[in-house]
């Protein structure tokens, strides 16, 4: 089953990183987000990625390009014009890289993969996020169900007190957060049947707003809970707590040896 990563958009939130490369190649433990996460796929037996690029795209094609150029120690003899490539590891992964263009949308960017899938089922995720969430449990669900869509939802938490203030404007009560208070949202790490195309109209299509709620509406999207680790990378800040998450040696999902 081949995965299909969104890593085309412009990452505004984060844009002390991202004005210089994508947001999905922003570093964390001197590796892209995006390589964590396809090495976390990977762990489970899915080795056949199909990127969709826009903004800098040409960042990621020169990753793959010299990829072992970051991952093993390499000669260059210069006056023979010669590169000799040493302990010569790579994952077993086929990289399928597709330029979606700059301002399409999340939906737009799934429906011009199309010809790269098919007509079979695959999975779908955000290239700014990590989870530990069980791939192999996910997917027997989404198969046991038989409906067009799969989402992880995970919780996220209320991040400031409430307050119940009445109509004249006198604060009733306050209190601090709960976990009671947080809500679901989607986490990305979907699993998709083909039938999705036919809810994705073109460019300008947001994946999470008309197709996603027309799924729903029909009674074809169904969630998948997932109450362990989930962390997206939408700021500095949450960049720093997955930065210090990996060099803690207890990243949640580095779950592989090498």
């Amino acid at each position: 089953m081949k995965v299909v990563i969104l890593a085309g958009g412009f990452g505004s939130r984060i844009s002390e990183q991202s004005h210089l490369k994508p947001k999905p190649m922003i570093e964390i433990g001197e590796k892209p987000i995006l390589w964590h996460i396809m090495k976390y796929y990977s762990e489970f037996g899915f080795h056949e990625f199909v990127i969709c690029l826009g903004y800098k795209q040409y960042v990621v094609k020169e990753f793959f390009a010299d990829y072992f150029l970051h991952t093993s120690d390499v000669t260059f003899d210069l006056a023979n014009n010669k590169m000799e490539v040493h302990n010569n590891y790579a994952e077993p992964w086929k990289v399928t890289l597709v330029d979606t263009g700059l301002n399409t949308m999340t939906g737009g960017r799934v429906k011009r993969i199309q010809p790269f899938v098919g007509q079979e089922p695959f999975m779908l995720t955000y290239g700014d996020g990590v989870c530990n969430v069980d791939l192999g449990a996910l997917l027997k669900f989404h198969e046991g169900h038989g409906k067009t869509a799969t989402i992880t939802t995970v919780s996220i938490a209320q991040m400031k007190g409430v307050l119940d203030v009445g109509a004249d404007h006198v604060v009733r009560s306050f209190r601090e957060k709960k976990e009671a208070d947080a809500s679901l949202i989607n986490g990305g790490f979907m699993v998709l049947n083909p039938e999705i195309f036919d809810y994705l109209i073109d460019d300008s299509t947001v994946f999470e707003q008309e197709p996603l709620q027309r799924l729903a509406a029909r009674g074809q999207l169904m969630g998948y809970h997932h109450d362990g680790f989930w962390q997206c990378m939408d700021t500095q800040r949450e960049m720093k707590k997955l930065e210090n998450l990996w060099q803690s040696g207890n990243a949640p999902w580095k779950i592989w040896k090498n």
